[in-house]
């Protein structure tokens, strides 16, 4: 009978789908392999196929462990694919011992099997959707809840500049014009890094071959007046006329932007901030160098959403580097800080350079 080879092979079972699972790309199972995993499910399919193996109404708990195990297979990190894979694995196991073993399966206990491998399936795979789509609609919840709140924030303090400079009081050319330049500017560039963190999402990318350097002039032109609002300096290196990258040009510019407005954000009063790009190798190197007086070690990833300020302007959700790095690396390239302790810092980003197949590639520098 299959519920007594189940009973006798139960920990050769197990070990067996545990072998399968491991042999699957994703995460592992816990130690426990799962509370409400395999070895639950092995207990109450013995017990099914024992209850309709003597007539008795099948009343199975599968259904109910099975919603749990949906739950821990989501906590593990396992997609709906993968759970689904989970069962087939146990089912194989079973199958796989059974022909072994020379423990013939009867008709009947294989649509037992079966029906009990479709209902723990189809109830760990609602559980697993269920609790997805939960997280899912919380987070973006939060994420909307806090971008309504940024541009609000910022559109309070361009109205009240606005409404300052329409009393006639102050000078357009005083800080309170200053004030709405800045206001309008962030919202501009909050307003561009949203874009792209959606493009990204949404996978929506076109390439195309630009000029490096009428790109980056045209950045400089709006790092130029970030900087003049904070009385900094501001400076782009010359660029060789003839790099290029295959990029999708906005995705590409949100990013620059992104370290721009960081280094003007963080950069001492009195400070410059230097935009320049280079070759090296097959790779073009855009350079944005600050005068922040550096990252203190104990700092977080500065890469990572919502994460630590460098300094104490606390404006911002903490999102623009963590988007610069994955426009950076939907161009597969990447980006990287080079600390200048008691300076400031340089962020790197690093793109594929453009070589076309009859022209030999720019000579590197030094």
């Amino acid at each position: 009978m299959l519920h007594e080879f189940i009973t006798l092979y139960r920990d050769a079972i197990i070990a067996r789908t545990r072998e399968k699972v491991a042999s699957h790309s994703g995460p592992p199972a816990s130690p426990n392999d799962l509370e409400h995993g395999v070895p639950l499910f092995l207990t109450q399919l013995s017990e099914t196929l024992q209850s309709e193996a003597s007539g008795r109404p099948s009343v199975s708990a599968i259904g109910t462990s099975a919603t749990l195990h949906g739950r821990d297979l989501l906590g593990l990190g396992f997609t709906v694919s993968q759970v689904v894979h989970v069962y087939g694995d146990i089912c194989q196991a079973v199958t796989e011992l059974a022909l072994e073993q020379v423990a013939p399966i009867t008709t009947d206990e294989f649509h037992t099997l079966n029906r009990c491998l479709d209902t723990a399936i189809a109830e760990a795979v609602t559980e697993h959707a269920r609790m997805t789509a939960e997280s899912r609609s919380s987070g973006e919840t939060e994420r909307l809840g806090q971008v309504a709140h940024e541009v609000r924030d910022i559109l309070n303090t361009a109205l009240l500049a606005f409404h300052t400079l329409k009393q006639g009081t102050v000078a357009i050319n005083g800080s309170t014009g200053a004030v709405l330049g800045r206001s309008l500017m962030n919202l501009r560039d909050f307003v561009d890094s949203t874009l792209a963190d959606t493009r990204m999402t949404a996978r929506t990318q076109r390439h195309e071959r630009i000029l490096l350097e009428p790109f980056l002039n045209d950045i400089a032109v709006a790092g130029g007046l970030h900087a003049e609002y904070r009385g900094l300096q501001f400076g782009i290196d010359p660029v060789e006329p003839h790099l290029a990258v295959d990029i999708d040009p906005q995705l590409l510019r949100s990013a620059v932007m992104n370290l721009l407005n960081n280094a003007v954000k963080f950069t001492r009063a009195g400070g410059r901030v230097q935009l320049r790009a280079r070759h090296e190798g097959t790779c073009v190197l855009i350079e944005v160098e600050d005068e922040c007086g550096g990252i203190p070690e104990t700092k977080d990833d500065p890469f990572q959403p919502f994460g630590d300020r460098r300094g104490n302007d606390r404006s911002g959700l903490g999102l623009g580097l963590s988007i610069a790095r994955k426009a950076v690396r939907a161009h597969q390239g990447d980006i990287q800080i080079r600390n200048l302790p008691g300076k400031g810092c340089i962020f790197v980003i690093a793109v594929p350079l453009a070589v076309d197949e009859e022209a030999p590639a720019p000579k590197a520098n030094g």
